[in-house]
């Protein structure tokens, strides 16, 4: 839907639409701080990282796509540099989680039973120092980022900082992905976690291009629809590929503090969920993507993609919820109320300052 071919009226109205919605995660979350707080507070962290990953993924995109100087991407790209403004609405929501919520983590006011370098990593004060040096370092190298894209005039400079932003996004993606989730169990650990969470930015940031792109109503051609459906289907076994990696490894070595991660996934209603978590990231669009009059349709590539845009959803849900909530294995209000919100906010960020020139492929 193109918001600038409806009357002011109109907009205003589909607007405020969204406002009911936020009302309602707004008091609910409050609700749940007084009655559920560790549970609410982790569904926080969940939505809150899966808007900041959109948000970051954006950059990525417009980055890798100017380093490679991919001409076929112009009229998508308005879509990710639009994904961008999503990213200070979930560095707001980790950082409260982070300072507000201590509890939440574990390792926070216990003695450290582990070496002298874990323990000063996840020592609070240095954790808060790196996670203010996380969301401020990756704010100001998407701010440039998107202010270079916009001047054609600035391709140089674009594609310095492009180069820069690669490298600094390569950390961040590492460093706080195992900061913000994997030290919820602290005495688990996986080599390949930065990687996994790195291919569920990419697959999630590329599902949602595709999404937003056919509801703005982006020029693409048969040929384009069909190159990100190409992209969505490659990059969703490639998430395969690596959740099988971490998987496979745990399972055969099966050491009791790493089976442990998985062992607790398989329980109770998680069991259910960890199955679907393939069937939604991989098992449907893989089915799906592979034939090309599929890829070249934008309705059923758009229907394949929001299914990634859920089983992403599903995948930081099942990383961040068991072992926060442990025994408590029923997903329930508190799981689902944040979402709303969320989705609302997410359409009030793309309108906002949405032009006709957009959907042109000019921004």
């Amino acid at each position: 839907m193109n918001l600038d071919k409806l009357p002011w009226g109109v907009k205003w109205q589909a607007l405020l639409c969204c406002l009911p919605f936020l009302l309602f995660s707004a008091v609910a979350f409050v609700l749940g701080v007084a009655w559920e707080p560790q549970r609410i507070w982790a569904n926080l962290l969940v939505v809150s990282y899966y808007l900041f990953g959109l948000g970051l993924g954006g950059a990525l995109f417009v980055a890798l796509l100017s380093v490679t100087g991919a001409r076929w991407s112009m009229a998508i790209q308005p879509t990710l540099v639009k994904m961008t403004d999503l990213l200070p609405a979930g560095a707001v929501g980790i950082a409260l989680v982070v300072f507000a919520r201590p509890s939440l983590y574990p390792w926070v006011g216990t003695d450290p039973e582990s070496s002298t370098f874990q323990a000063l990593w996840l020592s609070r004060p240095v954790f808060l120092f790196r996670t203010l040096l996380y969301l401020i370092v990756s704010w100001t190298m998407t701010t440039l980022l998107v202010r270079a894209a916009r001047h054609d005039e600035f391709e140089k400079k674009k594609a310095q900082l492009s180069a820069a932003f690669l490298v600094v996004f390569t950390l961040i993606c590492w460093l706080a992905s195992t900061d913000w989730i994997m030290s919820l169990e602290p005495k688990w650990s996986s080599t390949v976690f930065g990687v996994y969470n790195f291919s569920g930015i990419f697959l999630g940031t590329l599902a949602a291009a595709v999404v937003f792109a056919g509801i703005l109503g982006s020029p693409l051609t048969k040929g384009q629809w069909r190159d990100l459906g190409t992209l969505l289907f490659a990059f969703s076994s490639f998430w395969m590929y690596i959740w099988f990696s971490q998987y496979m490894l745990i399972w055969y070595v099966n050491n009791p503090e790493e089976a442990e991660y998985f062992a607790l996934r398989q329980q109770g209603i998680w069991q259910g969920l960890f199955l679907a978590n393939l069937v939604l990231n991989w098992g449907v669009p893989f089915v799906i993507l592979l034939f090309r009059r599929a890829k070249e349709n934008s309705a059923i590539l758009m229907a394949a993609a929001a299914t990634v845009l859920l089983g992403r959803f599903l995948d930081l849900y099942l990383m961040v919820l068991p072992p926060v909530v442990r025994g408590e294995s029923v997903v329930g209000f508190w799981d689902v109320c944040l979402i709303p919100g969320s989705v609302a906010l997410a359409i009030l960020l793309f309108a906002k300052k949405y032009s006709p020139a957009m959907a042109t492929g000019r921004f």
